[in-house]
């Protein structure tokens, strides 16, 4: 009964956190340890994190991620362990407790345009360099808003690397 507790808890306070909530997926596959979609974004908790070869210490670390905020994708989950990959495909084994549901995204693009509306006819506010790593607010049908360093805008799903492109976001 108490185990039935705590699990409810946990995946009332990964809703809150952001896991769920005013985010539309795709239909699809289910974690079994969270029942939380498959594959989800996700992003780092901290500035480190290592990325093992399987989901136990025991297992050799492959990977070190060294970014806060790095979006992630989780592929697979296991225990306390989740599969991740990197917007390059690389990746490995992450304990839980090094992922956060804050939602970030990293630009795909050369100076991809950030719009004053979710618009290609819109002004343009900003540019963002590639590779700029950026929070990812709400998402209509082709666009998404994005913040960093002081700039927000509307930025195409096509220029990121972090959201679905179906995916709606509140």
């Amino acid at each position: 009964m108490a185990r039935a507790a705590f699990t409810l808890l946990v995946l009332g306070c990964l809703i809150l956190a952001g896991f769920g909530g005013g985010t539309a997926f795709a239909a699809g596959k289910r974690g079994p340890v969270t029942n939380l979609p498959l594959p989800r974004f996700v992003s780092m908790k901290s500035d480190e994190g290592n990325v093992r070869r399987g989901p136990s210490l025991t297992h050799r670390v492959d990977w070190v991620f060294k970014h806060e905020n790095l979006p992630l994708q989780i592929v697979a989950e296991y225990g306390h362990w989740r599969r991740v990959q990197d917007a390059e495909g690389q990746g490995g084994w992450m304990h839980y407790s090094l992922l956060s549901g804050s939602r970030y995204v990293i630009v795909q693009e050369d100076n991809a345009r950030l719009y004053l509306t979710p618009n290609d006819a819109a002004a343009t506010r900003a540019l963002a360099e590639r590779g700029a790593l950026a929070r990812l607010g709400t998402c209509e049908a082709e666009f998404c808003e994005i913040s960093a360093q002081g700039a927000k805008g509307w930025a195409k799903k096509s220029d990121l690397w972090g959201v679905f492109p179906d995916e709606i976001r509140d």
